[in-house]
């Protein structure tokens, strides 16, 4: 199925997206160094199922807008997602789709509109409460260590940019070991090529992980109004064993099992590491649909 493309202004931005299919609306949101064309296969068997899934490209990813105010905290992500619902013509029967930042993105998003969202699929990002016990941890510092790196405003676009990019190569390798990402890099690398677009993707992580902000009461509030509140829909919660970037133990499954709303769900996709939409589609999707279509 080909996916068509479309804009939409929303939140003060002009939004361009993917689409395929027509029905209640499946709104699912990328991450980074990524593109909407991490979910190229998610995107059709939605549609097969009956819905409109629409999948935009993040405020500053190119071709979506630059914001003016250049503003990149989650709160305004989570509010961009709640504004798409409403100028995609959602409806309440809408559901959606998160990964990497756009699995934490939409726990906020859910949880602050709960009314506009039936059901919702995070992916490789947990929920807050388990973040909050896996952030400190020594492995988990080192594992991000590239938004330590951002921070370097003065070289980490001309690091990153570097031998085509060659740094979000390296992150896809070790992110999805044995993965061959041939085809997402071209995509995610369309996005932040220009300077200007791999500055606002840089922005996510000067917001969030600001050194002079983070863990103070500011941040803890700002970040708290994002997605203090767990989601009261149920929520499918998909996690790589061998993902890179954000490692995860049974026990942290286990405490995500317990946490989410009745009716949800936290379980391993096997064999793949963060970027499961793309290394097992088919496993994916069908757990995707399995879930939607439960309630």
């Amino acid at each position: 199925m080909e996916l068509r493309q479309g804009r939409v202004t929303a939140n003060g931005l002009e939004f361009a997206y993917l689409e395929a299919g027509e029905g209640p609306l499946a709104l699912c949101l990328h991450g980074f160094p990524d593109s909407p064309y991490t979910y190229r296969h998610l995107l059709p068997a939605l549609a097969a199922a009956g819905y409109r899934a629409v999948a935009p490209f993040q405020r500053g990813f190119a071709p979506t807008a630059i914001p003016a105010d250049g503003r990149y905290r989650l709160i305004d992500r989570v509010h961009d997602g709640n504004r798409l619902h409403e100028a995609l013509g959602g409806g309440s029967d809408a559901v959606l789709v998160g990964h990497d930042w756009g699995s934490s993105m939409a726990h906020g998003v859910a949880a602050n509109e709960p009314e506009r969202w039936r059901r919702v699929v995070l992916i490789n990002i947990p929920i807050a409460p388990i973040i909050a016990d896996v952030f400190p941890t020594y492995d988990q510092i080192k594992r991000f260590f590239y938004a330590w790196f951002f921070q370097c405003s003065a070289i980490a676009g001309a690091v990153v940019s570097a031998i085509d990019m060659a740094f979000i190569d390296r992150i896809w390798a070790e992110w999805s070991p044995g993965y061959d990402a041939t085809e997402d890099l071209v995509h995610a690398k369309a996005c932040l090529r220009d300077p200007a677009n791999l500055e606002a993707a840089f922005g996510y992580y000067r917001s969030y992980f600001d050194p002079q902000r983070i863990g103070t009461a500011e941040w803890a509030a700002e970040n708290g109004a994002a997605y203090g509140t767990l989601p009261s829909q149920p929520v499918l919660y998909l996690h790589g064993p061998n993902d890179g970037c954000c490692a995860l133990d049974d026990a942290a499954m286990e405490k995500t099992r317990t946490l989410l709303a009745p009716g949800s769900e936290a379980s391993w996709v096997e064999g793949t590491g963060h970027f499961l939409l793309v290394e097992k589609p088919a496993q994916v999707n069908d757990r995707i649909l399995s879930f939607l279509a439960a309630g």
